[in-house]
């Protein structure tokens, strides 16, 4: 008896797993959607449902983009056994946003090696049952569907509620090729349309493209679940919700390129405009630094559009750069971007200085012509140093120490006259402190001497040996200075000849500072009797540049002034070394032979 009911469980156990691996071969696929027709901003939900044991990763979304934008899928399994007979379902459920009206075909989809009916989906526009209120949709709207390149378009999404939600969330539209930002804070207000109150959220955005052509402006897509509507529900607790998906409408927009005769870095504004900060008042002193403050405001744009400001001063004075801040914010439904650079000044010289005008060309998106951002040019009176050529204190010289050294006995007779009546009281003291006086100056006076003999016995033996050292360290620096002024002048040459004008100027800094020996400093052509004809062609130079009536001086007139500069350069550097060669002479002559031996003898 027990033989026999232990063969009848184990037949059953063994009918048990065998239909169940009969029931874990997949044996149907079956794919639906959730309504047909749908409008254009709703989302279609597919179900696809395997019947057996099916792999969670089998299925395959990708044949769907071509018609439709593909939300997330989820996937779910069941497994339920009854009277000994075990059924697996594999489900996955997507959201398919619709791209364009029409009839289109959602294809045969493959799980393993079975495959689902294609279905035929209508997609009709919105506007064919406006009679017909509706719960939830997104309206999508831009201020211009053409535009220039970098120019900003404002975008407005406005998400319509027709009762509460649970939860939701809105994404941010999509544009290829463009630079995207949400502007300030989410606005809700109330509005009745087609004879419904709707609660609406609106969002905008800041739509920047970064290239040419015609794109298409992806509309948001909101996902959020509402209350399902039950009317058998007597418990508020077991309220149960439903998912709505809506997606705002596509725009195309027409971007065009920079216009062809744009010489300048482009940056397309509707406003653009630069200030300075400046010390009240137009008297400075030589030497007291004054900061200015440049800041360009462009509206419209993000500060990585924004161009360099130019910075260009008179010779005479010495600058100290400061790194420029950048930065975009939010303001009236518009970007505004803005670069600041704070320069210090120092005055090198007296007089009448003339600041040129800062000007930044752009173009106007509104009258679609260029423009000028531009601070008029300023002119400045710079004051000398108070006491600068009468309170500086005296160099020390044999003239200057006379005078000092000469008081001290002055005012030590003064002193004796003073003290006259009590010298007189005591003749016998005074002769005697007379005669120590006499025989102590004497032995000091054997001694200087003597000091003196030695110290000069051995001068000529020293100077000797620093002549030597100053000849060989003389010898090693002037190669060094050599090699670098010569390096430099070819930098400065070859950007001569190459026309290339925004780097003069920091090529002859350093040449000049090469010449000069000097190793920081901002030298001028005029510190040297050598280089101050380069002034000249120089000035000539930077009038052509930033003058404001010479109205972009022709390119002969640039070339022949180039022409002339290095003309200049060259005969300043040649003289300069015919001087330093004259001067080498001279000072050998110094410390002649003869005088070290009559010395040392």
């Amino acid at each position: 008896m027990k033989a026999l009911f232990k063969s009848t469980v184990l037949t059953l156990i063994c009918t048990f797993f065998v239909s169940f691996h009969v029931q874990a071969d997949i044996e149907s696929v079956e794919a639906t959607i959730d309504r047909n027709p749908v409008m254009l901003d709703e989302a279609i939900r597919l179900t696809v449902t395997a019947n057996g044991s099916a792999d969670r990763d089998a299925f395959d979304s990708s044949s769907l983009l071509k018609d439709f934008v593909v939300g997330r899928t989820s996937v779910s399994s069941q497994t339920s056994i009854v009277n000994f007979d075990a059924k697996r379902t594999t489900t996955w459920t997507t959201t398919l946003f619709p791209r364009k009206e029409g009839t289109f075909t959602i294809p045969s989809l493959r799980i393993e090696d079975k495959t689902t009916t294609p279905i035929e989906v209508s997609v009709i526009p919105v506007q064919e049952q406006t009679n017909v209120a509706r719960d939830y949709f997104v309206t999508t709207d831009i201020d211009k569907n053409e535009a220039y390149l970098n120019q900003q378009l404002l975008y407005t999404v406005k998400l319509h509620l027709s009762s509460n939600i649970e939860r939701g969330s809105l994404q941010a539209p999509e544009m290829e090729n463009a630079e995207i930002r949400q502007l300030g804070d989410d606005k809700q207000y109330a509005d009745i349309l087609n004879g419904r109150r709707y609660q609406i959220i609106e969002r905008q955005f800041a739509v920047v493209p970064q290239a040419s052509g015609e794109f298409t402006l992806r509309g948001p897509v909101f996902t959020g679940e509402v209350m399902a509507a039950n009317t058998n529900q007597r418990f508020g607790f077991f309220n149960r919700t439903q998912q709505i998906n809506r997606v705002g409408p596509d725009i195309v927009v027409n971007i065009n390129p920079i216009p062809r005769d744009i010489d300048y870095p482009w940056l397309p504004s509707e406003m653009v405009r630069i200030d300075e900060e400046w010390p009240q008042g137009d008297n400075f002193v030589v030497g007291e630094p004054v900061t200015r403050i440049v800041t360009l405001t462009a509206l419209g744009v993000v500060e990585e559009q924004l161009p360099e400001i130019p910075e260009f001063y008179p010779p005479t004075f010495k600058l100290y750069p400061d790194q420029s801040n950048t930065t975009t914010v939010e303001k009236n439904q518009n970007l505004i971007a803005q670069r600041q650079s704070s320069l210090a000044i120092i005055p090198t010289e007296p007089g009448k200085m003339v600041l040129p005008e800062v000007t930044i060309p752009w173009f106007n998106t509104l009258t679609e012509q260029t423009e000028y951002a531009t601070i008029p040019p300023r002119s400045i009176n710079v004051l000398a140093a108070s006491g600068q050529t009468n309170s500086a204190p005296p160099q020390a010289s044999p003239e200057n120490e006379t005078p000092s050294v000469a008081q001290a006995p002055s005012n030590a007779a003064s002193d004796i006259k003073a003290n006259e009546p009590k010298v007189a009281e005591s003749s016998d003291t005074t002769t005697l402190w007379l005669l120590i006086s006499v025989l102590a100056l004497g032995w000091l006076v054997t001694l200087v001497v003597l000091v003196l003999f030695i110290k000069r016995s051995r001068q000529g033996s020293q100077m000797s040996e620093n002549r030597r050292r100053l000849s060989t360290s003389g010898v090693l620096k002037h190669q060094h200075n050599s090699s670098v002024e010569k390096k430099a002048y070819k930098t400065l040459i070859s950007i001569l000849k190459a026309k290339d004008i925004s780097q003069i100027d920091s090529a002859l800094q350093v040449w000049l500072r090469a010449l000069n020996g000097n190793e920081s400093g901002r030298p001028m052509p005029e510190d040297s009797s050598d280089t101050v004809a380069i002034r000249r062609p120089l000035d000539k130079l930077q009038q052509a540049r930033f003058s404001k009536s010479n109205d972009g001086k022709s390119t002969d007139s640039i070339n022949q002034i180039l022409s002339e500069l290095m003309s200049e350069v060259e005969a300043a550097r040649k003289a300069h070394f015919m001087h330093a060669k004259s001067k080498g002479a001279t000072l050998s002559k110094l410390y002649p032979t003869s005088s070290v031996n009559s010395v040392s003898e």
